[in-house]
């Protein structure tokens, strides 16, 4: 089973001063900053996954530049990405036409021809069909009933696409590999669109719309979609979600999945946002602590701007949250010390009132109980990745792109890890019934 990483221009500036809290001031974005490949020393991953509509253009706003667009054009998404040395020449480089950026519109802005030539053109491995998302989803619709009259004109979309998809890329005799992309509003009309794509000729599926769905309602999709096809049928799930639940999904014989999830909750999630190898095939999970910059943090500005804090106040508790923390790192402070600077400036943030008027608050209470297990375990120091023996306890800190970037990117390497731990689990121990049902399918 391949990790394949989304990419959303995820790097991070390597000389960054921790103590100045600053970039050189000589510094180049993207030029001079690492991608988690380069700044690791390896790939914490199988592959990368680049969606056409973060490239952008002029119908789609993505999240390059214009600039970066014609480069990415112009050299290749290997050489764009940083992938086109020796050592990562085995990972695979999957496309997508981001169907989550025009979602709004009747149908995708891209053509089949477009997107075939875009992918051969730009160096990809694998190209997902044009797809439109359906949101509708009933598990337990039987057939092809249900389905409201948009979701099943995106249905038809969708196929139309991917037969159009799968002619232009054999025409032109393309070097990556298709994957036709399955939509639909129940297991049953996704097991229907993916028969009708092996019937195409794809031999490589790939799941669409599963983002909102919950694990049990992906399981229901995936079980119809494999009686439906052939073992040899490769599967692939687009977006998933679920990325820390992947332990569970072993019996549906899932060829690869591309996410984000591990880098962006090291910054979106509030409680479980640093990940370290659990007991057997568990991951572990603790919270970062939150010192957010007190002349930036928009909160902060606001209470400043209605006269409930002075700024120098807030700058004083923070540089104390800070260098208690470095101090405890060095042994040089108690952990109560350190945790009563932490909640002392967590107060204007969580409970916009000074400590003295809210140490008691349960909003402190179960912060100050999420920190005290981050301090007493230490777990930036109970790993030896790049980033934590680098970054030490400022890879825990909550505050600014380039901490928690970091955070994130030592999060894949713990991911990557905990996926080939799986998977050697599960070569050992085969899941339930699952092959003969396969064998059964093809009959």
């Amino acid at each position: 089973m391949k990790f394949i990483f989304a990419d959303s221009l995820d790097y991070v500036d390597p000389a960054f001063d921790f103590i100045a809290d600053r970039s050189p001031a000589e510094r180049q974005p993207y030029w001079d900053d690492a991608y988690p490949h380069e700044i690791l020393g390896y790939a914490p991953y199988d592959g990368v996954l680049v969606s056409r509509g973060i490239v952008g253009d002029h119908r789609v706003k993505g999240k390059y530049t214009a600039s970066q667009a014609r480069r990415f054009r112009l050299v290749g998404a290997r050489k764009f990405l940083r992938l086109d040395k020796p050592e990562f020449a085995h990972l695979e480089i999957f496309g997508d036409c981001g169907a989550f950026t025009y979602v709004q519109d009747e149908r995708p802005p891209y053509t089949p021809a477009e997107m075939a030539e875009f992918y051969d053109e730009c160096g990809f491995t694998h190209g997902a069909s044009v797809d439109h998302i359906i949101f509708d989803f009933d598990a337990g619709l039987v057939g092809m009933a249900g389905g409201s009259a948009e979701a099943r004109q995106r249905f038809d979309i969708t196929l139309e696409n991917a037969e159009g998809f799968l002619r232009e890329a054999r025409a032109m005799d393309a070097d990556f590999t298709p994957l036709g992309v399955v939509q639909g509003w129940s297991p049953d009309s996704m097991a229907d669109a993916a028969r009708r794509l092996v019937a195409m000729g794809y031999d490589y599926l790939a799941l669409g719309g599963m983002v909102p769905l919950k694990s049990p309602e992906i399981k229901l999709c995936l079980e119809a979609i494999r009686h439906a096809v052939p073992a040899s049928t490769r599967l692939h799930i687009l977006g998933f979600a679920k990325a820390d639940d992947i332990d569970s999904f072993h019996g549906y014989d899932i060829s690869s999945f591309d996410t984000t999830s591990p880098l962006i909750r090291a910054f979106k999630d509030a409680k479980q946002n640093y990940y370290l190898p659990g007991d057997g095939l568990a991951l572990r999970y603790f919270t970062s602590i939150r010192v957010p910059q007190a002349i930036e943090n928009p909160k902060l500005q606001r209470a400043v701007k209605k006269g409930m804090f002075r700024a120098e106040d807030l700058v004083r508790l923070e540089a104390l949250a800070l260098g208690a923390l470095r101090a405890f790192d060095r042994d040089e402070a108690e952990l109560e010390e350190t945790l009563h600077h932490v909640l002392v400036y967590s107060a204007p943030l969580f409970e916009e009132k000074p400590h003295e008027d809210c140490k008691d608050s349960p909003t402190l209470a179960r912060l100050a109980q999420r920190y005290r297990a981050t301090l007493t375990e230490r777990p930036w120091k109970q790993c030896s990745c790049k980033i934590c023996r680098d970054a030490a306890i400022d890879v825990i800190i909550f505050r600014g792109s380039n901490r928690n970037k970091r955070r994130g990117i030592h999060n894949l390497a713990v991911y990557q890890d905990h996926i080939e731990r799986l998977d050697l689990k599960r070569a050992v121990e085969p899941s339930d019934d699952l092959p003969r049902r396969l064998c059964a399918a093809e009959q």
